[in-house]
């Protein structure tokens, strides 16, 4: 992979003025990650709930954007290339190690525009229901019970339709299992950006390219 870092942790950094604390589990990082913007978060879910993203980092370091010393927001890494994540209005300054030195021109800088993280707005909401449920079954879920939702849903169904077909395990593990599919990739659920979830959410199996 070209111009790969290597990032461990997020750098440490004294809290904006009147900014909230926010703070979350991540199953994709299997750590807790804490952040100062609720656009910072909502980025964060939908770098979370995206099965094609690695791992990431968030705050991994500064970079020069724009003419300007700015903290880069994530750092993502997918299967082929990284990229640096901007939301529009960065932080500016600092007095950690800069991550690296990029111009905005880059291809390696992603920047993220308000209206973008509006239009995901229902699937960000959605996420932000499902993955409590994920982080509360941690280890409590049989790949037994995963294989069993993913070969239900060969034939899209709703979540009623599933949870009645498991109707013999508690219903609060067999709709994490479907969550947990759905944030490996392994199934899909396109309405969730476009509805709320709900019991006539349907899931299917993700179709292989």
């Amino acid at each position: 992979m070209e111009d790969s870092w290597k990032v461990s942790e997020p750098i440490a950094i004294v809290r904006p003025y009147g900014a909230h604390r926010l703070e979350a589990f991540s199953p994709k990082l299997n750590r807790r990650i804490m952040l100062y913007r609720r656009q910072a978060f909502d980025l964060w879910i939908a770098i979370e709930s995206d099965p094609k993203v690695r791992e990431f980092c968030e705050r991994p370091g500064y970079i020069l954007f724009r003419g300007k010393r700015s903290l880069a927001d994530f750092l993502v890494s997918y299967p082929d290339r990284q990229e640096l994540v901007i939301l529009a209005d960065p932080i500016v300054g600092g007095d950690a190690k800069p991550l690296t030195n990029l111009d905005a021109g880059d291809r390696n800088v992603r920047l993220v525009q308000a209206a973008e993280l509006a239009a995901s707005r229902i699937w960000v909401d959605n996420w932000q229901r499902m993955l409590p449920c994920i982080v509360a079954t941690r280890g409590l879920l049989p790949a037994s019970l995963l294989q069993l939702v993913e070969d239900f849903v060969a034939a899209p169904q709703p979540l009623f339709a599933i949870e009645r077909e498991l109707s013999k395990v508690d219903p609060i593990l067999v709709r994490a299992a479907v969550f947990k599919l759905l944030h490996a990739g392994r199934v899909r659920a396109p309405k969730l950006r476009t509805d709320m979830l709900s019991l006539s959410t349907r899931f299917a199996v993700e179709a292989q390219s």
